[in-house]
Order: structure tokens, then sequence, then C-alpha cells
């Protein structure tokens, strides 16, 4: 098939509808007050801002953003870091709370409903394309390349997919392909993932990324809605149905993966535990780190909070304010205490004699002196109080906070109340 040109890019044709309405369970507490998509991450980010990030980068100017759990802090993330869109220039920036659109007894049912809901408001923009995006992945991509494979191939959907270690497969949506990368088997979320054909290991999982033509993806969502026997989502039911009726293609991220210098595979984190979650921060910390936030060929937006500079005082013998391997963000103060291989968040005092050491702490967090903290997630604004210790004694850290098996403890405020209760 001859490849199509275009005199414009395909991303101004098209509408990105990104899906943050996930509640992020097995992040535990870190998602009481919030939404997965919301979740710190990097230092002063938010997780949706990579995928509004790679919506933007890849010139598509029309954002819409389905809302649903929890969602105040990431509506207020978005009012305040995206709101430099401008209809004079056609372009939008929308965000849709589930409101009952359809029906005044209904939220939204599944990923596909979410969507559905909102078909008139997606109308009245009228795009060629719209490209369904999950919002809570960090990853880095070039949609329009995407874009571009779709429309060439003739595709009811392109499925955005990416190469994934076995053990992780069986929380994702997994497909068999052929050799015209087209799919032949979907499975969401099975309890025994089948692997690649000649890749004993791995697995072929879905991203969450979709691309339809609009009137197409109309049709089939009111296909969809009018089947009572439909739980209304895309991973379910939408995709297994094109795959046995339709022309269902796959991209793998690799074909669009946008690196930053120094990398050298592929990166693509579903941040959904909390082992994962600290994993993928303190990775940042490397040397050469697996994902480069200082490309600013593909910079990553959000929200631009003004804050002075990082600070670090005192420097006698045993009262230095230092810190190795480490990221530390504006508006921190390391008051003669010790960071190593951490992440400190907007606006984290971490007072003298202190030692922070693996450490990812969210904004706003006070750590007391004389602490000493080891392979922890502190959430926002914990005050963590003088002389904690969390980190050596495995047994007295699980009765205090919520410890992982690999040994990473979460804290929050209310884990920090009770132990002067």
């Amino acid at each position: 098939m001859a490849l199509a040109t275009y005199s414009t890019p395909i991303a101004r044709s098209t509408m990105a509808y990104v899906l943050a309405g996930g509640r992020g369970a097995r992040l535990m507490e870190l998602t009481d007050r919030r939404a997965k998509p919301a979740v710190y991450f990097g230092g002063k980010s938010r997780i949706i801002d990579f995928t509004l990030s790679n919506a933007l980068n890849s010139g598509i100017r029309r954002i819409a953003v389905a809302t649903q759990y929890k969602a105040h802090s990431l509506i207020r993330h978005m009012q305040r870091g995206w709101n430099f869109l401008r209809p004079e220039r056609n372009e939008s920036f929308d965000i849709l709370p589930a409101s009952q659109r359809v029906s005044e007894t209904q939220w939204y049912a599944g990923t596909a409903d979410a969507v559905f809901q909102n078909i008139d408001i997606i109308d009245g923009y009228a795009p060629e394309y719209i490209m369904i995006l999950a919002g809570d992945h960090v990853y880095k991509m070039d949609y329009e390349r995407m874009l571009v494979q779709h429309v060439n191939s003739g595709a009811d959907v392109t499925v955005g997919c990416v190469e994934t270690p076995l053990q992780y497969a069986s929380g994702l949506g997994v497909m068999h392909v052929d050799g015209a990368k087209r799919i032949i088997d979907f499975f969401e979320k099975p309890a025994n993932p089948p692997e690649m054909p000649g890749k004993p290991g791995w697995a072929l999982a879905s991203m969450g990324i979709y691309v339809f033509k609009r009137t197409f993806l109309n049709d089939q969502l009111r296909r969809d809605a009018s089947d009572p026997g439909s739980s209304r989502d895309f991973g379910r039911d939408i995709i297994p149905y094109l795959v046995k009726h339709g022309t269902a293609v796959a991209h793998n991220l690799s074909d669009s993966y946008v690196r930053g210098k120094g990398e050298a595979g592929v990166y693509w984190r579903d941040v959904g535990t909390i082992d994962a979650y600290f994993d993928a921060n303190i990775d940042l910390t490397d040397v050469v780190p697996p994902l480069d936030l200082f490309d600013r060929e593909w910079p990553i937006w959000s929200y631009a909070e003004i804050t002075p500079p990082a600070k670090f005082v005192f420097d006698e013998h045993d009262r230095r304010g230092q810190a190795f391997s480490s990221l530390v963000s504006g508006g921190c103060i390391v008051s003669g205490a010790t960071v190593r291989r951490s992440l400190l968040f907007t606006s984290a005092h971490v007072h003298s004699y202190a030692t922070v050491e693996n450490a990812v702490v969210l904004p706003e967090t006070d750590i007391g002196r004389h602490a000493r903290l080891r392979n922890v997630v502190i959430d926002h604004g914990v005050r963590i109080p003088e002389g904690l210790v969390v980190g050596e004694d495995p047994a007295y850290d699980a009765a205090r906070f919520r410890r992982t098996e690999r040994g990473v403890c979460l804290i929050t405020q209310p884990m920090i109340d009770r132990l002067g209760a």
C-alpha cells in the first residue's frame, strides 16, 4: 500500500481524549485523596502531565480529559497548568467530570461509556480522528507517527502496544499480532498472559491507547451502549469486538518513542503499585536515568509553581546540608541534613542531623531533626517527628506504616498521627 502524504500533520485534525478517572487502588493511601493521574511524579509533575505533554508535543491542539474519582486535585492542577490553549487558535482543553449527561442515575460505567456520554461535546469540535489515551502511565511518545500508521493502514482501530515482561502483563490487555501487525487475538487482563512468539518471557501489552476515525467510533459506542451485556469498556468490549468483526492493528511504542540523550531503550511504566512508583521515581536519580526529564526537545509540561531556589545550609563537621545522587526541587531546604539517592518534591524541608536515603518525598513535607528514613515514600504535607527511624526494623515498620513486600514504607499524616495516640 502506498503511503499517503499530508499537507498538514494529522494531529491537527485529531482530538486527544484522556481517560483520567482511575481510582489507582493499588497505590493504597496515595490515592485516598486524589485520582491516580493526579499522583505526583518526578519532582514537580503529576502522572497525567506525561500523556498531556505527549499530545501537545505531537501537535494535537484539541484535548479533553474525563475525570471521575476524587477529581478535585486533578482538576485544580489542570486549571492551573493547562489553561494556555486558546479557542481563537482552534485549540481547546475541556475537563469532563462524570455529570450524568446520559442518565440521571448513571456515572461513567466504563472507559467506553466515559466517551459515549460526551459524544455531543466531541462532535461539536468535529475532529476527523480521535485518540483515546490513558492518563496514568509514564512515557514519551510522538502520537503523530501512530496517527499516520492508522490512516495508511486503513484500520478500524489502531491499538498502542508495548513489549512487557510477562509478570507485569496480567494487569493489562494482551494481544497476538500477525506479520502485517493485525491483531488476531486480544485478552483483557488475563490471569496467564500468553507469550510473544519467539520471545519467551515477554507479552505484547496494550497501552490503553486507541485511534479511531470519529464517525466510526461514534457508531461503535452507540452499538455498545445498546448491548445489555456490555461492561462499556474499551479493553473488555470495544476492542475484542473489532478484533473479531473489523480490522484492528497494533502500533508498537518502539516505532514512535521519543528518546532523550542517553536513553538506551523504550521507557513505559504503569506506576500502579507502591513499589513500581518508588522504583520509577528513584530511577530518575541515576547518573544516566532511563527516562530523560532534561530533554528540551520533548518537554514535560506542568503547572509551573513559583518557588525560590533549593537551599542547602550549614557546613559544620556533623551538621552539613548536602545531597548526593538526588533530585531536589525548588523551594526545598536541606538544613544541616544529608540526602542520598532521593527525590525531594517542591518545598520539602529536611532539618538538621536528619538522614534521608532512597526516599520519594512529596511536596511540603517537613522532616524533623535526627530522623533517619530509608526506602520510604512520604505523602504530601506530612510532618515527620524528630528522631523518627524508618527502614531499619522491618517488623516495627510494618506495625506503624504501609510496608510492601520489597520493604518500601509509605508514610502518610494519619499514620504519623496514630504514633502519638
